[in-house]
């Protein structure tokens, strides 16, 4: 199964009442596991936990730490990036070097570096800690 597979079935599995927007997203590690997420939203939150946020949470529960490659599907006009929370998440996990798929349910992919989606990312080097 590829990612996009992986992360187009987890969508089937979101909870987005509020918006109608379901969003998959499925990440590979370092060692080759594949962990998803879908949004969740709620009445308090009608914004929701984004999908990468959950395959990120999966990830670390099962104690990995690194990220090689992302995907996630929306059905939109355009592929949908994850947002800028999501974002440093993921810069927090992965490298620069880090592809992200893009994609929507009709095919249209987009596929970009974590560099390319947030350059100049906060991280251990601001704290001194590289």
């Amino acid at each position: 199964m590829t990612l996009l597979d992986a992360a187009r079935k987890v969508r089937e599995n979101a909870y987005a009442p509020y918006s109608g927007f379901a969003v998959g997203a499925a990440l590979r590690t370092e060692s080759g596991a594949i962990f998803t997420g879908c949004n969740v939203e709620n009445a308090a939150f009608p914004e929701g936990t984004c999908a990468e946020a959950g395959a990120i949470a999966a990830m670390c529960a099962a104690g990995e730490r690194r990220i090689a490659e992302l995907a996630v599907i929306a059905d939109g006009p355009k592929p949908v990036p994850p947002c800028g929370g999501c974002r440093q998440k993921l810069a927090e996990f992965g490298t620069g070097d880090t592809v992200v798929i893009m994609a929507t349910l009709e095919g249209a992919q987009l596929r970009k570096t974590l560099n390319e989606l947030l350059p100049g990312a906060f991280g251990a080097a601001q704290l001194g800690q590289v």
